[in-house]
């Protein structure tokens, strides 16, 4: 292995490719971790030619390019041996490994990687670069999920004259679109085509189009028809169907027309996706929530502190009788509803919900006036209105139907506000004498 490549230091080598060896390396000027591609030039007359076209074509498309999921390339150079590209060293997999191993990402990581894998190629669209060459291969996954595109070593420039060997199609047959097979003319739909091959492959760990050569897999991408990845992989929604049957329809004017248009639908599964999982803010995942205390629970959760507990964690108390029962069910005298309906509503943040009963239950107590028959008032809660001065007795059926007076008024009334007048008067001279005797 060399040691050096230009003003790059050779770290070590990572692979080999048909047109040289890529290298992890370090740039010493501003000490940066890069990859080195190279080309070997001891090679025919008619192969290196060929293979520096490529090498030419890759530079000037990078050089054209600079999105996020699109691999980064910072310099070129040229020894008597090789020629070389210096490019952002990326830290993941390729799409190609993950799919052998075996183990087939959630359908949510690869609607994702697919995603990416469209806005990176929309870029280079709008440029007027096609890849040409999108495979497994040529994804890298980096780690928090980031796809990044490599190799646009076959891309279509504007104005460019790639010459290629005679009879020699560029390309992966595996993934070449139907119009690239046969040989007519290309345009940025055959990448459609191609990352559609790539999501169907992720999505079910089988190649849509597959033969024992090359002319049987060229046969089935121009005449068959895979089935659905749904059949392969039933974890794969009914939408991801049709958008993969659309990326890969043979007549380019039945495909999606823009790449943008295929990640568009892409992300609306991600999101119908997620809208069909539970939310991860939710806490009462695993249980529902306990019921309510009784009264004898919630005497228990009160004095708790001052109770001994059991070795088992329990609270050692002797079980209530009937008559404690009773007494702790019994209401203060001074209970009042309505005020106990504005403490829980605000301890328990519910003031908003019982805005109309707070609003309407204040009017009602703030009025003076008489209530008649009928009103809405008199169908409120805790109604406090002036009593007439003189009201009629009334009764109550009593359980052997007997009626029994309930409430009096009139002059024995006055009688009992003179007495109560006379009673303070009393109060207040035998607190004025003990004043005074001090």
């Amino acid at each position: 292995m060399i040691a050096t490549l230009g003003r790059y230091r050779i770290v070590s080598e990572i692979g080999q490719g048909a047109m040289g060896t890529v290298y992890k390396a370090v740039d010493p000027i501003i000490d940066r971790t890069v990859a080195i591609k190279t080309i070997n030039l001891n090679l025919s007359k008619q192969e290196l030619e060929e293979y520096q076209a490529r090498f030419s074509q890759e530079i000037k498309a990078a050089g054209r390019l600079n999105h996020p999921n699109i691999v980064t390339v910072y310099d070129v150079g040229k020894t008597d041996q090789v020629a070389y590209m210096a490019m952002e060293f990326l830290e993941g997999a390729e799409l190609k490994d993950i799919i052998n191993s075996g183990k087939l990402l959630g359908v949510h990581e690869v609607v994702d990687i697919a995603a990416q894998v469209a806005d990176g190629l929309w870029f280079a669209h709008q440029q007027e670069i096609v890849h040409r060459d999108v495979k497994p291969s040529n994804i890298m996954v980096l780690k928090g999920g980031i796809a990044k595109i490599t190799d646009f070593g076959i891309a279509r420039l504007p104005n460019s004259a790639v010459k290629t060997m005679t009879g020699l199609i560029l390309g992966s047959p595996r993934y070449m679109s139907p119009e690239q097979v046969i040989g007519k003319s290309l345009d940025s739909r055959t990448d459609i085509f191609s990352l559609g091959v790539v999501l169907y492959e992720a999505l079910t760990g089988e190649a849509p189009f597959d033969g024992d050569n090359v002319n049987a897999i060229m046969y089935a991408t121009v005449n068959s028809a895979p089935p659905p990845p749904s059949s392969r992989n039933r974890l794969v929604p009914a939408m991801l169907d049709l958008i993969v049957a659309k990326a890969m329809a043979k007549v380019v004017d039945d495909r999606y027309q823009s790449i943008k248009e295929f990640g568009d639908d892409l992300r609306e599964v991600r999101r119908q996706l997620d809208a069909a999982r539970p939310s991860v803010a939710l806490k009462a995942t695993t249980a529902p929530p306990p019921p309510p205390p009784g009264p004898r629970d919630l005497l228990a959760s009160l004095d708790s502190e001052t109770s001994p507990l059991k070795a088992d964690g329990k609270l050692d108390r002797a079980p209530m009788s009937e008559e404690e029962n009773a007494k702790a069910l019994a209401l203060a005298k001074s209970f009042d509803s309505f005020d106990a309906t504005l403490r829980l509503a605000s301890m328990t943040n519910q003031v908003d919900e019982f805005e109309e009963y707070i609003t309407a239950t204040q009017k009602m107590r703030a009025y003076r006036g008489r209530i008649e028959p009928g009103s809405p008032l008199a169908t409120l809660p805790n109604p406090v209105i002036e009593t007439p001065a003189k009201v009629t007795a009334s009764r109550i059926e009593s359980r052997e139907g007997a009626d029994k007076p309930i409430a009096t008024a009139g002059a024995g009334s006055n009688f009992i506000a003179l007495l109560a007048i006379g009673v303070l008067a009393v109060v207040a001279i035998a607190l004025l004498a003990a004043l005074l005797a001090k």
